[in-house]
């Protein structure tokens, strides 16, 4: 299984992922911790994080935690449920992989900001493409 190390290497090198400053902090097989510094282009008017922004970081958290079945994957369908606004200076995504089937996997995210409030949550089904 790859490293966060390894995982933060190949998104130093990728568009979406690079652009937006997401870094895996920590990973297991099925789970992944991700953060994400706010920064004045990943904010809304109101100077919260932007919806889209956060659900970037909850898809490409779930995402790599599919990834760690050893499979590659796209994502199928996602929810997400905005509960607060997201302030401060960074968010805290934390992947699980809740059900692995043949040809498709679902997983949940929690999002939190710097305070450790729950600022979000995600569901999502990724299909194996592999």
């Amino acid at each position: 299984m790859e490293t966060a190390e390894m995982i933060n290497q190949k998104i130093e090198a990728t568009g979406f992922i690079k652009q937006n400053h997401y870094q895996v902090v920590e990973i297991q097989k099925g789970k992944v911790v991700m953060n994400a510094p706010l920064k004045e282009e990943s904010l809304n008017p109101y100077q919260y994080a932007h919806g889209g922004f956060i659900f970037g970081l909850g898809d490409t958290a779930m995402g790599i935690a599919a990834r760690t079945t050893g499979r590659n994957v796209v994502t199928l369908n996602a929810s997400i449920q905005y509960l607060r606004p997201s302030v401060g200076k960074e968010l805290r995504a934390e992947a699980e992989i809740i059900k692995e089937g043949k040809t498709i996997c679902y997983a949940r995210c929690n999002m939190y900001d710097e305070n450790h409030k729950l600022t979000a949550t995600m569901d999502a089904s990724y299909y194996y493409i592999d």
